[in-house]
């Protein structure tokens, strides 16, 4: 562990710290802190059968105090030092202002991790895009022999790390608007910072689309010089009711975008012959073919041209390419699950936007039968109402918005010069038992559900392994 990080835990020792929300991020952080004998304090409205039993019990075994239930933030007055889970927002929560009102500081393991890491940090935000575009650059930097380090929003807590992460390592690190809205002013700021895009999303927490967008500048606008910026030249990063330029104006250091229509003034794009290459100023060289890349879909084109503008003269041009001839996919992100009775399975359940649903649509270039449906969150149907006419053959809708997707689509003027068949039912397992029974020889089916998992699970990874879990099922 460096010295930084060794003194900021050694000053921790003599105060109470408390993780207000047990998931993903904050359970390793709170066993982290307590094996450096940290009095820690676990907060969540949940009971421990929904945290997890086994979790749990770990965590007491290394003395981590609980407090569960309609009176879990009682104990925060008596606490110095508060994480919020990333998913609390600090304007929707009132205790937040309360604590810092009392004096205490209120934080998240990202915001101590991206304070205390002694290496080179590579930070991917987005709308969309940002999970497989950060592991793409992680697996090239790992084809070039770098020792990398890859967490964040895709599921894997980093704060931990600093007890063996050293100065030649890299940090790859994917960043939600929820872990960047309180970012601001890092000390430490992202050596590499990429844009995928920016749209209208998560306005069921954010109480602006503003707020969303500002949020996302966070990871830019503290960089120096001596950084590098990479952005879509095919993106308005100005949407919204801006007063200000669109995010090309907030560059600080150098600035690279990247391309899939036309060519770019410094970094990647592809060509209309299907070359794929990078420029500076003129100066083209070539990567690949987008033949090369076994990953279905346009949208994944442009994550390779993401990753290799964000790591031109960090990993040589013919290591890029092997990633591209062997990388098979992020899970739930149009994952190849089975090929079963001629018919292929693919697990997309993280597509809960429209341009993810549109993507995964048009990923295939072909008509499919796609399992859809699951809970609200405000999104606009009718945006996918024309890539789902064009191509679906078969819908199976299923889950609380059954019903909305399914008035949308037949409330279009277009449905009627469609030969789309949609069938409604009620779960998950009820709808891939439909779609397996209409498939024939050639298929594909794709669980592309166009909205959030809640209706019927913890989160779409639940949702999506549920998927996986009935497909490898499936016996003569």
């Amino acid at each position: 562990m460096n010295n930084k990080a060794k003194s900021y835990f050694e000053n921790l020792k003599s105060k109470k710290v408390a993780f207000v929300g047990m998931g993903v991020a904050n359970v390793p952080c709170a066993e982290f802190l307590a094996q450096q004998g940290i009095e820690v304090y676990a907060c969540d409205r949940r009971d421990k059968e929904y945290i997890g039993v086994e979790i749990c019990q770990r965590l007491e075994s290394l003395g981590v105090n609980f407090s569960l239930g309609e009176n879990y933030l009682d104990i925060l007055p008596d606490m110095d030092l508060v994480f919020r889970s990333h998913g609390i927002l600090p304007f929707q929560n009132p205790w937040i202002g309360e604590c810092i009102e009392r004096g205490q500081t209120v934080t998240t393991e990202m915001e101590v991790f991206f304070k205390l890491c002694p290496s080179k940090i590579i930070a991917v935000t987005g709308s969309n895009g940002k999970t497989t575009t950060t592991t793409l650059i992680s697996e090239m930097l790992k084809q070039q022999g770098y020792n990398v380090y890859l967490g964040g929003n895709i599921g894997k807590a980093l704060m931990p790390e600093l007890e063996t992460i050293c100065e030649n390592d890299i940090a790859v690190v994917e960043l939600s608007s929820f872990q960047l809205l309180t970012m601001g002013n890092l000390q430490n700021t992202p050596d590499i910072a990429v844009v995928t895009n920016i749209e209208c999303t998560h306005q069921d927490h954010h109480i602006s689309l503003d707020e969303y967008v500002d949020a996302k500048r966070n990871i830019l606008i503290y960089q120096n010089s001596d950084c590098i910026t990479v952005l879509n030249a095919d993106c308005d990063y100005s949407i919204g009711n801006r007063v200000y330029h669109d995010m090309r104006y907030d560059v600080r250091g150098e600035l690279c975008e990247f391309s899939v229509s036309h060519p770019v003034i410094k970094g990647a794009y592809m060509k209309e012959s299907g070359e794929i290459v990078y420029t500076n100023h003129g100066e083209e060289t070539f990567v690949m073919n987008r033949d090369d890349i076994i990953l279905p879909g346009m949208h994944n084109i442009e994550n390779y041209c993401t990753a290799i503008s964000a790591l031109w003269n960090i990993v040589e041009p013919d290591n890029m390419l092997k990633v591209a001839k062997q990388f098979g996919g992020v899970e739930h992100r149009i994952e190849f699950v089975r090929e079963f009775d001629g018919v292929k399975y693919y697990n997309d359940s993280i597509a809960t936007s429209p341009s993810r649903v549109i993507s995964g649509l048009r990923a295939f270039g072909r008509k499919i039968i796609v399992i859809m449906g699951g809970s609200d969150k405000g999104n606009d149907i009718s945006e996918m109402v024309p890539d789902i006419l064009q191509y679906v053959k078969l819908l199976v809708l299923n889950g609380a918005t059954a019903d909305k997707i399914y008035n949308t689509i037949i409330g279009s003027s277009e449905y009627k010069n469609s030969d789309i068949n949609i069938i409604k039912t009620d779960t998950l397992e009820n709808a891939l038992y439909a779609a397996k029974q209409n498939a024939e020889n050639g298929d594909i089916v794709s669980l592309c559900p166009a909205c959030p998992a809640f209706d019927q699970f913890k989160t779409f990874e639940y949702r999506g392994r549920k998927f996986k879990e009935l497909v490898n099922g499936f016996d003569k």
